[in-house]
Formats: structure tokens, sequence, C-alpha cells
């Protein structure tokens, strides 16, 4: 199907997945803290929503990347070196201010699962880092000039939702126990903020290396 990538691109596409799954961020930060308040439902309610989010943002990306890249091949090579400049950027500021799994400020009282819903998609949707992400990373497996780019790309998206999912339920239902162990143990999330700096400096670097595919 022409809207399937090579397996290469598929495994490294896989790995990347997974560890920016692992890189707490305000999605991730919004679900813990409604499992600690609510339960497992409130925690499925808010990763649902962010998933919707991210939807949304797999659209929106595969349209409007697409046809960028049919106007032109040096826009969208201009758009990726942006992209890679900015993630330089986000690497080094994992780096200097740490991560962004916060807990400190949740509400005591049990949230609304339809509240909660609205509110993951709200958080995913108005926050730049998720924007910044469908138009700087996606593109990475995507080469300038393909005719099936807008499937490929949406394809990219639908599949980091269903890749991630399984991941963000299991960690909704220990998440109790896996915040009280970061709690304990600030070396961890040292070495999570150290693993999002190379992801994202890693692709930064093959985008300056190698504009187009």
């Amino acid at each position: 199907m022409t809207f399937l990538p090579d397996t290469s691109t598929m495994i490294t596409y896989s790995i990347a997945c997974f560890i920016l799954f692992i890189t707490p961020g305000p999605d991730m930060s919004f679900f813990l803290a409604k499992t600690v308040q609510g339960g497992r439902k409130a925690g499925i309610a808010a990763m649902t929503g962010a998933c919707t989010g991210n939807l949304v943002h797999s659209l929106a990306a595969a349209f409007g990347l697409s046809a960028l890249i049919a106007a032109s091949a040096t826009a969208f090579t201009t758009v990726k070196i942006i992209g890679a400049l900015y993630l330089l950027w986000m690497a080094y500021d994992a780096i200097r201010h740490g991560s962004a799994l916060n807990l400190a400020n949740a509400d005591q009282q049990a949230p609304s699962l339809r509240k909660t819903f609205i509110m993951g998609i709200g958080i995913n949707l108005t926050n730049p880092k998720v924007v910044l992400f469908f138009l700087t990373f996606l593109p990475q497996f995507i080469a300038a000039g393909d005719p099936h780019a807008a499937g490929k790309l949406f394809f990219l998206g639908i599949y980091a939702v269903l890749f991630m999912t399984p991941f963000a339920v299991a960690l909704i239902l220990v998440a109790e126990r896996f915040i009280d162990m970061l709690k304990r143990n600030p070396r961890i999330m040292r070495g999570v903020d150290y693993a999002f700096a190379g992801v994202f400096g890693f692709f930064a670097v093959q985008v300056l290396r190698t504009q187009s595919r």
C-alpha cells in the first residue's frame, strides 16, 4: 500500500515513538494527575482526550504538510530546517530546566469524566510542543516530493497514537506506584530529561545533514 513506509522506517519510528512516550510532558502530567485524583477511569478519560487531540493534529499535518511538499520542495526543506533548530532548542531546554512532569498542583476533588475528556483535548490542541512535533518530527520520515505524502503523514500520526495508547493505559494502571518511585528517585527524572534531549537532538542533526530524502 502506497501510504505505508518501509520496514526500516517503521522500526526507527516505533523506537522514537516509545522514547517520546516516556518523555514527560503536559499530556502525561495531565492524565497521571487525573489518575491520582479520580482513579483509572479519570486517567483513561484524560488520555482519550489527548489522543483525540492527536488525531486532529494528524489530519492537519497530513493535509497541510502534503500541500507544502507538493507546492515546493524548497519550502518543505525550509520548514524541516526550522524544525530542526527548534528541536535542538528543546533538547537544550530539557537538560537546562528538566522534566515537565509536575503533579504538585493536582486538584483534590474527583474530576468529572466528561470534563476531564474535554480538558484532555484542550491541553493537547493548545500545546505548542505537540503542534511542532507533528510539524517537525513526522516529516523526517517522508521524502520531499513524495506523491503519497498525505497518506503517509496521516498513517504515521494515527500509528503514533495507536502505538503509544497501550503504554499509556499500562502507565495509568500503575500510576500511584510509578509516581511514588519518581518522587523517591530524582535521578530517574534526570535520565528521562537526557533521553528527551538525545532523541530530539538526533533528529535535529539528521535534518540538518540531509534536508531531503
